[in-house]
C-alpha cells in the first residue's frame, strides 16, 4: 500500500476508519526526515494491514500543533484510535520493523483497561 498524505480533510477519517495507522510527521527541509523516508516507505510496502501515512508539518501546521510536534521526524502509532507510541527521531529499518511488530502484538483490551485505570485514579 502506498503511503497516504494526511491533511485536515482526511486526518480524522483515516484514524477513525483504520485499526492501525502509523504516521511520520516530517518536513521537506529536514535531512533526517528525508533519510528516513525510504525506510518508512519500504516497511509500508510489506504491511498491507497497516495504514502508513505522512504529515508534512510545514503544510499541516494545525495537525502538527494539535499533537505538540516539536521535533521532526516524529513517529506516532495509533491502534484503535489510541496513541500507543510517539517519539521523535529517525530510526534504522530494523528498529522500525521491530516497532511495527511490537505495536501489532499489543493486547488492546489490556491497553484500554490500563487507560481506564489511570483515568479512574485522576
Amino acid at each position: 500500500m502506498a503511503t497516504l498524505e494526511l491533511n485536515a480533510d482526511n486526518f480524522q477519517q483515516t484514524i477513525t476508519n483504520n485499526p492501525t495507522v502509523i504516521i511520520d510527521f516530517w518536513a521537506p527541509w529536514c535531512g533526517p526526515c528525508r533519510s528516513f523516508a525510504p525506510t518508512f516507505e519500504a516497511v509500508s510496502e510489506k504491511r498491507s494491514d497497516i495504514v502508513f501515512a505522512k504529515v508534512n508539518t510545514e503544510e499541516q501546521q494545525e495537525i502538527a500543533g494539535a499533537f505538540n510536534i516539536r521535533s521532526i521526524p516524529t513517529l506516532m502509532v495509533f491502534r484503535d484510535q489510541i496513541i500507543i507510541y510517539s517519539e521523535a527521531g529517525a530510526m534504522p529499518a530494523s528498529a522500525f520493523e521491530e516497532l511495527v511488530e511490537q505495536a501489532m502484538s499489543l493486547d488492546m483490551d489490556q491497553v484500554r483497561a490500563e487507560i481506564a485505570g489511570q483515568n479512574a485514579q485522576e
